[in-house]
């Protein structure tokens, strides 16, 4: 765990805990380094897309197994 003064260690972290791969991680803190963090928002809102992406097909699913629940619950199986 980084300390709460070590700027780059708690972006690090956060990158790491976002699940974040390490190739995007190190660009991510090149860039943070050279004081160009703008340069980082399209690897981040790149890998934010993807995680939506999991997150919607996930819910696609959910909602088909609580379909079907529903229909045996009410014996329409």
């Amino acid at each position: 765990m980084a300390e709460a003064s070590d700027t780059f260690g708690i972006i690090r972290q956060n990158l790491e805990d976002a699940g974040c791969d390490e190739h995007t991680t190190q660009k991510c803190m090149t860039l943070m380094k050279a004081g160009r963090p703008e340069e980082a928002l399209p690897l981040l809102f790149h890998y934010r897309r993807e995680l939506l992406d999991h997150v919607r097909s996930g819910q696609k699913k959910l909602d088909c197994l609580d379909y079907l629940i529903y229909q045996i619950q009410k014996k329409n199986m």
